[in-house]
Parts: C-alpha cells; structure tokens; sequence
C-alpha cells in the first residue's frame, strides 16, 4: 500500500518518483490539495498553460468511458516533451481506469487527481493505494506547525517580522484551507509591507475583518442555535464564493471538537480552561457563541450532529448541483434544533 504520510509526503512532492506518476491528492482541505496539484504539475511540463502538455480531464466524464485516461496518458507528443494529466474527481467511479493505467508502461507522463474527501474504502482511493506506480497523499488543514512554517514562509520573502501577541493572533485566524491561509497572508504583507514587523493591530486590520466573510460565523451561529446568523452569514459566503464542501467539512471538524469539549466538561474541567488550551486556539470573538454551544449539547446530541453532517457530505458529492442547498438546509437544521432543545 503507497499512502504517503507525514515527512514521506514532503520528500516525494520535493522530488516526485519517477516509478510513481500516478498521484492522488485528497482530504477536506481543498485548498492544499489545489496548491499541491499545482505544483506537481508545474515541475512535470515545460509549460502549464499548453493544451497539448496538460490536459484537462472531469471524473465524472471519465466514468462513463474509464479507457480514456489510459489512451490520454499513453499519447506520445506531436512535438515531443513531457505531459501531464489533470483530473478532477467527482462523485462518479472511475477506479478501473486507475487499475489499467497501474499496469500499462507509462512514459513521460504524470496524472495528477484532485479529490474531496475519501473514506478507505473508497474505489478511487484503494485503486492508488494498490497500485505499484501510484501514491496516495491525504490534505488536511494545517496543524500548529504546518501554520507556523507557513507564516514564516510568508514573512522570509516579505522580509517581515511579527510580534508574539500578533502571530497567536494570527494563527488563531489561520487554518482549514490552505490556499485561503495564504492568501491572507499576502495580503497582510502587502499592508505591513516596509513596517520591518506586524503588529497585532495589523493583523485585526486586515485579516479579522476578512474572517467575517468566511466560514466560522456560519459554523458557529449553527451550533449556538442562531439560524438567522447561518442564513445571511451562508448568503455572504456564497458571493464571495466559498465552495460549500469547504463549511461542511469545517462544521464537521467543529462538531467533532465539540464532541471532545462536551466529554471533558462531563468528566469536571471548567469550560474556561478548554476554551482557552488546545490548537487551534479559540478566538476570543467566537468564545460566546462556542460557551452557548456547550450548553445547548451534550456528547451523544453531538454524535447525532456528526452523523447529519457525514450524510449531508455525501449528499453534496452525490448532487452537486444542490450542494449548496443541502449545506444549507443541514446547518439550518442544526441552529433551529439547538435553538428549541437548548
């Protein structure tokens, strides 16, 4: 089984196998895989934006007819040079396409599958996992050290510092999309840019006020029983664009640490000291609505909300036309059962 985890991970995107040129890249933060993708096809073509070097391939489409990933990756070249192929997976099984292009010799080409999240048994998933010439690379959000590189990362080519109140501060708004994070961070270099150091007030300035247009609100106006902050805050996402697997996936990791919170509090420590210990650190603007949260569930109500949003996931992946309709409707759903049993 080739799923690459941790430190393996780094290696192989600083220097793909050539053995392995078949690579999926999935998990719920849809921005890393992006960022990940980018790059392994970037360093695998002369150049990106040629046609004829990368092609574009939908897995839904490739569902219907699987033999066309293999014919596409074993095209030589009318000019020669190297190739790439970029599929992005949907809800629709093309597994089989994978098990044949495992086995047939494949020269100067790289695929590159960008998907959601995938459960072990997925077809698609095992399907790289097997394969001697795949690899499998899971993208989550950002633990406290991938961020913190991150920001280094940012501030090294800005040739910025930041002080130790504004970076807790950052960190606290950091996290769950990794292109989302960076973005941010650019943004606040070129606001800090020839200051020599970020203050704290430069990161409320530009990256708290940023923050309100995103996912947390939604989140957490959900599970403090405030449907009408789910409705507008859900409304302002949606014209900013935010793609609605993205608040799901963040509700989920909410109810799970909910889910954590609510058996400790059970088992005697003060819901103070969880708010203000673990990572990511809570924001202080969202401590209220989290302490509401915690009143209004207990551990098993949570394992319920659990369950709703995993069958909503699947729902979006199923329909994605109403993706954003299903996401809706589930967070709705959550605010007006806490809001009447809290």
């Amino acid at each position: 089984m080739v799923a690459l985890r941790g430190r393996e991970i780094d290696a192989f995107l600083a220097r793909p196998d050539a053995g392995r040129p078949i690579i999926l890249l999935y998990g719920p933060d849809a921005g890393l895989v992006r960022e990940r993708a980018d790059a392994l096809l970037a360093s695998a073509v002369d150049d990106p934006n040629d046609p004829f070097s990368l092609v574009r391939l939908d897995g839904d489409e490739l569902s219907a007819e699987p033999s066309r990933l293999v014919d596409e990756a074993m095209t030589v070249p009318l000019f020669g040079g190297r190739r790439a192929i970029r599929v992005r997976a949907g809800s629709r099984n093309f597994a089989s396409g994978i098990d044949t292009l495992a086995d047939s010799p494949i020269k100067d080409c790289r695929i590159v599958i960008e998907a959601g999240e995938l459960r072990p048994e997925s077809p698609l998933r095992k399907a790289c996992e097997r394969a001697k010439t795949a690899v499998a690379i899971g993208c989550y959000p950002d633990g406290e050290r991938d961020l913190a590189k991150l920001i280094d990362d940012e501030l090294r080519v800005a040739s910025l510092r930041i002080a130790a109140d504004a970076r807790a501060s950052l960190t606290a708004l950091l996290g769950g999309d990794r292109q989302a994070s960076r973005n941010e961070l650019r943004k606040l270099t070129l606001y800090a840019h020839g200051q020599g150091e970020i203050t704290i007030e430069d990161v409320m300035a530009v990256v708290a006020d940023a923050s309100e247009l995103k996912i947390d609100p939604i989140v957490d106006g959900a599970f403090a029983g405030r449907p009408d902050l789910v409705e507008t805050e859900f409304a302002k996402a949606m014209v900013a664009g935010t793609y609605p697997g993205m608040i799901i996936s963040a509700a989920q990791r909410q109810a799970a640490w909910l889910h954590k919170t609510a058996l400790a509090v059970a088992e005697g420590t003060p819901v103070s000291t969880l708010l203000d210990s673990g990572f990511p650190r809570l924001h202080f603007s969202r401590k209220a609505n989290v302490e509401t949260a915690l009143r209004y569930f207990n551990a098993t109500r949570l394992v319920g909300i659990i369950d709703q949003l995993a069958v909503a996931a699947l729902e979006m992946r199923k329909q994605a036309s109403l993706a954003a309709v299903i996401a809706q409707r589930t967070l709705l759903s959550i605010a007006v059962n806490a809001k009447r049993r809290g």
